[in-house]
C-alpha cells in the first residue's frame, strides 16, 4: 500500500510540474515593457565569475572566519 501512495504522489508532483511549465508563457518575454533597459550581455568568464567562483569565495572566507575565530577549545583527553 505504501508504493500506491508514493506512486499516487509522484504523479500528482509531475502532474503539477508539467502544468504550471505549459501554464507560464514565455512568449511574453518578447515583448518588451515600458522602462525595460537591458544591458550589455555578460561573456562566458564573466557569468562563471559573477554565479561560480564569486560564491565559493565568499564561501571560503567565511569559512575560513569561522574556523579561525573559533573559540570553543576542544579538550584533548
Amino acid at each position: 500500500m505504501d508504493k500506491k501512495n508514493a506512486l499516487r504522489a509522484g504523479a500528482l508532483a509531475a502532474g503539477t510540474t508539467l502544468m504550471m511549465l505549459l501554464m507560464s508563457s514565455p512568449a511574453l518575454a518578447l515583448s518588451r515593457d515600458d522602462g525595460d533597459d537591458p544591458g550589455p550581455g555578460l561573456s562566458i568568464a564573466e557569468t562563471l565569475g559573477l554565479y561560480v567562483a564569486a560564491p565559493l569565495l565568499i564561501f571560503g572566507i567565511i569559512a575560513g572566519l569561522v574556523m579561525v575565530l573559533d573559540k570553543s577549545h576542544k579538550q584533548h583527553v
